[in-house]
């Protein structure tokens, strides 16, 4: 069983909200939001308007489950060094986000660029939050 004791609850509200940040910023229009709106296919000023809130919502609370089971895992493996926060934050990312978003892009036919838009932004938020967890351990 993993152990949820010990862990700093400041270090995953941090992440949740690096986590957001990214986000907000990966997908505006000053970062990737156009290329991604269009390979999408979604207008990034309607996606506003609909369920804006509860969008937010479930992002949020989607970061925060993120970032308390990535510091579960980071305090469970004992990782504590940049080196192998980057190796699990990769490990993470090509086993479980990237393995399991392939398979729906490709039967879907959803642009290659869209996939990589996202998996940028996912790639990212797990090696910087695998850092910040294993140095704020």
């Amino acid at each position: 069983m993993l152990n949820v004791e010990n862990l700093n609850y400041w270090a995953v509200l941090v992440a949740a909200v690096i986590n957001m940040v990214v986000g907000s910023f990966w997908y505006s229009k000053q970062g990737f939001g156009k290329p991604w709106a269009a390979a999408a296919k979604v207008k990034l000023e309607d996606m506003m308007k609909d369920n804006a809130g509860a969008a937010y919502t479930m992002t949020t609370v989607a970061a925060v489950a993120q970032s308390f089971l990535l510091a579960v895992l980071v305090h469970n493996l004992a990782v504590t060094t940049v080196g192998k926060a980057v190796e699990l934050g990769v490990l993470l990312w090509v086993g479980f986000v990237a393995a399991c978003t392939i398979s729906d892009t490709m039967f879907t036919g959803r642009s290659m660029r869209l996939w990589q838009i996202n998996q940028g932004y996912y790639l990212l938020v797990l090696v910087a939050n695998s850092v910040l967890l294993a140095l704020w351990y």
